[in-house]
């Protein structure tokens, strides 16, 4: 969800890729998450893929939902860690780390998902504005 509504923005100088640490290559996005994104009126077009060390070499930034990602890419690629943060943690969010990991939820868990990337994304948006002009 959080690539989609990034995505959405339509920013011209930023690629955006989704990988996941747990993801079966290919996958379509869950239900629930397709729900939620129709309703909100983004479009997607998602097939999962595999968290990859290509994947950490071609980043500039790597945002993870929660430290446990975080730490998982850290294991992966350690030198990344100057590029890789929970994206709570990159747009300083008083609400903690780590955005709740909708998996397995129902859509009522994909919704406060949503809101809670929609927030911190709003705030990312601000903070790469901010930096653009430095």
């Amino acid at each position: 969800m959080a690539a989609a509504i990034l995505q959405a923005k339509n920013y011209e100088n930023i690629t955006v890729r989704s990988a996941g640490i747990y993801a079966h290559e290919g996958s379509d996005m869950s239900l629930n998450a397709k729900e939620i994104l129709h309703r909100k009126n983004i479009s997607q077009s998602h097939r999962s893929s595999r968290f990859t060390v290509e994947d950490a070499q071609w980043a500039d930034l790597i945002l993870t939902m929660t430290t446990a990602h975080k730490e998982m890419v850290l294991r992966l690629v350690e030198e990344a860690a100057h590029k890789t943060f929970t994206l709570n943690e990159y747009v300083a969010m008083e609400t903690g780390l780590d955005i709740q990991d909708p998996f397995g939820g129902n859509l009522q868990v994909y919704e406060q998902t949503y809101e809670q990337l929609n927030e911190a994304i709003n705030k990312l948006e601000t903070k790469l504005k901010l930096e653009d002009k430095i």
